[in-house]
């Protein structure tokens, strides 16, 4: 009863005494924040909360094949799973570190035959005898100076820091999907559209060999129709490459092998879908990375406090209690018991400066955080603004292509009809050709940027959210 009150007494002193040596944490500032986005006046900003769920944000494109895709990252991405397992690691630690908030138990148990010097002995002295030991230590430290609490705080925020890289890897890896599957798309379309030139070209290339064969054009004439035929199979042969390798790049994304990994073509690309201007503030919140690099600083801090704590001393709680006999027989008698209770200390007395450089090391690496945090926040408003103009711009660029679009195709028309009435050159209709071709594909091309951009913008805000009440959509 005595050993029991003495020990709780020693670890009620310890709770009670404690303190903490490190700086009192508060969340770094970082450049003026301004009260709406430059590209667009009615996005208001906010401070992190990572917390939100991201959702299933994809769905928002409406297309199925994409969401079968993209259900399959979780479970088969093979970086995604190597930052499970590496916040797996992180929350270890902590548990580690907690540990420490409680004393070590040890069990030991020892038979040995021994044999002391004549020399020190006298001849009435026991010099040859068995020693048969059982018996139970413990050890705990007395968290005086915050040592083992700010150590566990440290580990705890670094575990919080992993779940928010886990996160972002998340986050990136859907976005990187849903672009690659997107831009695979569009070459779906190109090669569409590359086959129905391909067409066009080999019947004017059929006709203008037909009217050089009737004296009615030159050979120059057959000579451009055949170079404007091949350069299309050129171009088509091309986006087929492509096509293939962005097939592949999908294929590791979600954990398949490419040789056995197939996606069908489809000629129809999703429009880009419209994203409300006023979309809420909370979207900004859910910036993992801001709140993985904040959560650093916090576990810098508290690494401070466990430096400064080396310039005390180690107090220690230390008990022993067990048997110890000559004879098995013996070993559990009364008085064959052994005990000991007292405390220790230890501190450094001189280190020849490697206490003090410890603890501008931990003062250096909390700066460093600082620095890290601050140009995360800034990175994060970077890529909102860049996003938001982008996709600003290139509704305008859409307009001004579909214009010149419509405008080629009617030229091209007219210079058909005047090569075919004999009032123009071929050169001229290869020129319409070329031209409307180009601008068919500069529209695909726009669309395509038009979705990635709003792709990118989803992440940039740190994920999705529910188009019909502004809420973040549950992932199943």
């Amino acid at each position: 009863m005595i050993f029991r009150n003495l020990i709780l007494g020693a670890l009620l002193f310890g709770t009670l005494a404690s303190c903490s040596l490190a700086p009192k944490y508060t969340q770094p500032s970082t450049a003026p924040i301004p009260e709406a986005y430059k590209e667009n006046k009615d996005w208001q900003l906010a401070k992190p909360a990572d917390a939100i769920e991201r959702g299933e944000w994809w769905k928002i494109f409406g297309d199925e094949k994409l969401n079968d895709l993209e259900s399959k990252v979780a479970s088969s991405n093979q970086d995604l799973k190597a930052a499970i397992a590496r916040y797996d690691q992180a929350r270890a630690v902590a548990t580690q570190a907690n540990a420490a908030y409680f004393p070590t138990v040890t069990a030991n148990a020892s038979e040995s035959r021994n044999q002391l010097s004549h020399n020190i002995t006298s001849q009435t002295t026991l010099s040859l005898y068995n020693e048969n030991i059982v018996g139970v230590d413990l050890s705990y430290e007395l968290d005086i100076w915050g040592r083992v609490r700010n150590s566990a705080k440290a580990a705890g925020n670094l575990a919080q820091a992993s779940a928010a890289d886990k996160a972002v890897l998340d986050l990136s890896i859907h976005a990187e999907l849903a672009t690659d599957y997107f831009n695979l798309r569009a070459l779906d379309k190109a090669q569409v559209i590359l086959g129905k030139a391909i067409d066009a070209y080999q019947k004017a290339y059929d006709l203008t060999n037909d009217r050089h064969n009737g004296g009615i054009a030159s050979e120059a004439d057959v000579d451009q129709a055949k170079t404007q035929l091949e350069n299309a199979k050129t171009q088509s042969a091309e986006s087929a490459l492509q096509r293939a390798q962005m097939e592949h790049a999908i294929a590791i994304l979600v954990g398949e092998m490419p040789s056995s990994f197939k996606i069908d073509p489809v000629t129809i690309v999703s429009e880009a879908p419209t994203i409300d201007a006023g979309l809420p503030s909370t979207l900004l919140e859910r910036r993992p990375d801001i709140a993985a690099a904040e959560r650093r600083v916090s576990s810098a801090n508290a690494e401070i406090g466990v430096a400064r704590a080396a310039y005390f001393p180690t107090i220690s709680l230390d008990a022993m209690f067990g048997f110890e006999s000559i004879t098995r027989s013996t070993l559990f008698n009364a008085p064959s018991q052994f005990w000991s209770l007292g405390p220790s200390a230890v501190m450094t007395l001189f280190d020849a400066g490697k206490i003090h450089a410890m603890n501008d090391q931990a003062r250096a690496a909390y700066n460093e955080t600082i620095a890290n945090y601050r140009e995360t926040v800034l990175t994060a408003f970077k890529e909102a603004e860049d996003n938001l103009v982008a996709i600003k711009q290139l509704e305008q660029e859409n307009t001004s292509q579909t214009a010149a679009t419509e405008a080629a195709e009617k030229a091209l028309t007219q210079a058909q009809d005047r090569y075919k009435g004999g009032i123009a050159t071929y050169l001229d209709v290869v020129v319409s050709q070329n031209t409307a071709l180009q601008a068919e594909l500069a529209s695909n091309d726009i669309l395509t940027r038009r979705i990635n951009a709003r792709i990118a913008l989803i992440k940039a805000l740190g994920g999705g959210w529910n188009l019909h009440d502004d809420k973040a959509v549950n992932p199943k």
